[in-house]
């Protein structure tokens, strides 16, 4: 009995719930193969608030608003509600800026990116390979030293500035505010019934401040300590989207048909794979270097959130805990999708964005910088 309540079993557990929601996200009328992706969210909030003008993805999505308050919540009840903060919030504004620019290069999330994997995307391992690379580039940087300084405790209304933002949006939504745009075709368009994704958001919110999930997390603490506690929610991630996809029909003939009308149907290969970058040229030959560009943006991800202290959605749960430096890293993936919409950098369907590359490589020169200059010396 210890061993299925241990805490090792929690986070699995934890992860298998998460899983088997994100699938079915998707049959009650998220976009294929993404259910719940925190950048890709924050992406569609950023085109709600006419931050970017993509008509495709723009949509309050109460996932996101709902993590932030479950993460509120869970953090009130067990007393874990502290506002603090002061420790460089200009540096996490701007790795938060590079998180969302690595995420929309390769067209997901590390969550995503396993969500991608359980419906059969292949090219996600190439994703994720790339992914453990800027881990352990941010590992190295730490062992060298870095360190954005410590957070302190500050005054209360600071901590509530984040989850009254997003009560705000949730209020935005319900009422239908005016001036909140919402796509009317293409991924920003598809979505269960408010109520249904704010309950989930609520549920993973909740649930993930109680475990500290991370997806960034678990490579970094599997790689630099050894210890495979976060890792385990992946693990458990992975395994409830797979399990889920094939129990409702995902994967066979003919797929199938969600609440909001569209039809999914998974296979396993590198291409033809739903919002991601195609692979493929003219002739149907494999276009390896749309993917190379992909496990880049999750390089540049891995290596910028390593520094931040967190995933994105770990970000969103602290932020939604009273930390304000959280909230500012959240500020910048926010405007970071922004830009990305607006300038060409992110990836599309047709293939990478036309200044996506520039983008990476101005990302990572940029990271590495913050990551060689801000380091403790010794006394």
């Amino acid at each position: 009995m210890k061993i299925l309540f241990s805490r090792k079993a929690l986070i699995l557990y934890a992860g298998l719930a998460f899983g088997v929601l994100a699938s079915l996200l998707v049959k009650w009328g998220n976009p294929a193969n993404m259910g719940f992706c925190s950048l890709c969210f924050l992406r569609d909030i950023s085109g709600g608030l006419k931050l970017q003008t993509t008509a495709t993805v723009q949509y309050l999505r109460p996932e996101i608003i709902g993590l932030v308050l479950g993460s509120t919540g869970a953090a009130l009840l067990f007393r874990e509600f502290r506002p603090r903060g002061g420790a460089a919030p200009l540096v996490r504004f701007v790795l938060g800026f590079f998180i969302a620019v690595g995420a929309l290069i390769f067209l997901g999330c590390p969550w995503r990116a396993v969500i991608r994997l359980g419906g059969g995307d292949l090219s996600a391992l190439i994703g994720i390979a790339g992914l453990i690379v800027g881990v352990a580039a941010g590992i190295i940087l730490l062992r060298r030293g870095f360190n954005l300084g410590r957070s302190n405790r500050t005054y209360a209304v600071a901590g509530w500035i984040m989850p009254v933002i997003f009560i705000a949006l949730l209020i935005f939504l319900v009422a239908g505010a005016s001036f909140i745009a919402e796509s009317a075709s293409g991924p920003g368009s598809l979505h269960p019934a408010i109520w249904i994704s704010l309950v989930v958001g609520l549920f993973i919110g909740f649930v993930a401040q109680r475990v500290r999930f991370c997806t960034v997390g678990g490579w970094r603490d599997l790689i630099m300590v050894k210890d495979a506690y976060l890792f385990l929610g992946l693990v458990g991630l992975f395994v409830g989207v797979l399990a889920t996809n094939y129990i409702v029909g995902f994967f066979g003939d003919g797929g199938v048909v969600t609440s909001t009308g569209t039809t999914v149907a998974y296979h396993w290969g590198f291409t033809s794979q739903p919002i991601a970058l195609p692979g493929v040229d003219a002739t149907g030959a494999i276009r390896w270097t749309d993917f190379l560009w992909g496990a880049g943006g999750l390089a540049l991800l891995g290596l910028a959130a390593v520094l931040a202290g967190g995933c994105p959605m770990r970000q969103l749960i602290m932020s939604g805990e009273g930390d304000t430096d959280a909230g500012m890293t959240v500020v910048g993936m926010l405007v970071g999708s922004a830009v990305a919409m607006n300038f060409g950098i992110a990836s599309s369907a047709t293939g990478p964005g036309a200044n996506g590359p520039w983008a990476l490589g101005i990302g990572l020169v940029v990271c590495l910088v913050l990551g060689f200059t801000l380091r403790e010396r010794a006394a």
